[in-house]
């Protein structure tokens, strides 16, 4: 059996020199005894699978609320999409796959329901209580809000995946830390390209979802660079296909261009400044993780298109606003009278103040308990 030790020198073996190895990771908060076969990185990833806020993303938003069909995608179809992304980019750069994965699958825990309404909703409802921000929420379910072990709350992740969580950043994303995580400094490579990963899944789903529910019309997408080359590709080569099959086709020839781009950017980099260790990654002012100038060119240009044509649809619109307003009453009705929540959420209440419990309360909540809780407590017809 190929035990911790073994897997460790084949680590420094295979993996690239600017690459986390897991023998020389910063550790954990808490001791623990390594385990016999499973790095600490394996354990990190096995930890969020198994935790209670993973399970919850199946039925929280990306954009379309979990009752509107099937086929879309929710927080959890999201979350497996960019850790397959970015398993994929890791191994074409020497990069520890494990870590990716392990920061991909933690990087929306914190996530609230109903999708970034319902985070800026949280925040604004913190106001003068510390706010609300998701990479800071999924941050304190690892370290605090998780209860599964003997003595100590939270899943005791290794410092690197921390910190991936903390330092994850996108267009939606405003991360914030304290000194334990560095500010000055830039993530591990592996965090790096989990940012990018989730950018090219969210922008690739959310056209694909847009198109299959009809909100995005496929005459509009010829404004998009990307869409109209490699959709006139496809149609080229499959003339006699339905448009389900060209639109599918045509989005993950898409994802290929947009990942064949960042890793041969970030190869080009890393060869052009001769980095050849983390602490060079961590030291370079600004991240190593981007794509080249024209890549980036066409994916700003579909970002704006997305914004403009399917985030700002009216369906969406008013979604968002149903989605504030029953969040809004749940905050309202739970801090009037505390003891509409839990018993077991009075212990919370001693520890963090009775604002923050609540808002705990309600970022873990799924779109469906929401609604749910919002019809048990306003409708009066509806069983408590």
């Amino acid at each position: 059996m190929t035990n911790v030790t073994n897997y460790s020198e084949l680590e420094s073996q295979r993996l690239a020199p600017y690459a986390a190895k897991s023998a020389e990771t910063r550790g954990r908060k808490h001791d623990e005894a390594e385990h016999p076969f499973r790095t600490p990185f394996q354990r990190d990833r096995d930890r969020i699978i198994h935790s209670h806020a993973f399970r919850r993303l199946e039925y929280k938003t990306q954009v379309f609320v979990y009752h509107e069909g099937d086929h879309y995608r929710t927080r959890l179809t999201h979350t497996i999409e960019v850790a397959q992304i970015s398993r994929t980019i890791a191994r074409a750069l020497g990069l520890n796959e494990d870590l990716a994965e392990a920061i991909a699958l933690a990087h929306d825990l914190g996530h609230p329901p109903f999708g970034h309404t319902g985070e800026d909703a949280l925040n604004h409802l913190m106001e003068g209580f510390g706010g609300f921000e998701h990479n800071s929420q999924s941050l304190r379910i690892v370290e605090e809000l998780e209860r599964k072990y003997p003595g100590f709350n939270g899943l005791n992740l290794t410092f690197e995946v921390r910190e991936g969580i903390i330092k994850h950043s996108s267009e939606h994303d405003r991360p914030g830390m304290n000194q334990e995580y560095e500010k000055g400094l830039s993530s591990c490579l592996e965090a790096q390209i989990v940012d990018i990963a989730d950018e090219i899944a969210y922008n690739n789903h959310d056209m694909d979802d847009g198109l299959s529910s009809e909100m995005l019309e496929p005459g509009q997408m010829d404004e998009v660079e990307l869409w109209r080359e490699h959709f006139q590709d496809v149609k080229r080569h499959f003339p006699n296909e339905d448009f389900k099959v060209l639109k599918s086709q045509t989005i993950i020839r898409i994802i290929n261009a947009q990942v064949t781009d960042l890793v041969a950017t970030i190869g080009s980099i890393i060869e052009e400044e001769g980095i050849g260790s983390l602490e060079a990654v961590r030291k370079r002012k600004g991240n190593i993780a981007t794509f080249s100038l024209g890549m980036e060119a066409k994916n700003r240009e579909l970002k704006r298109f997305l914004k403009d044509n399917l985030y700002s649809h009216h369906r969406v619109v008013r979604m968002a606003d149903k989605a504030r307003r029953i969040l809004r009453n749940l905050f309202s009705v739970y801090l009037r009278e505390p003891k509409l929540l839990p018993p077991k959420t009075a212990v919370s209440m001693a520890k963090y103040g009775v604002e923050r419990t609540i808002c705990d309360y309600m970022a873990g909540m799924t779109d469906r308990f929401a609604l749910d809780e919002y019809k048990k407590l306003f409708d009066p017809y509806e069983k408590v």
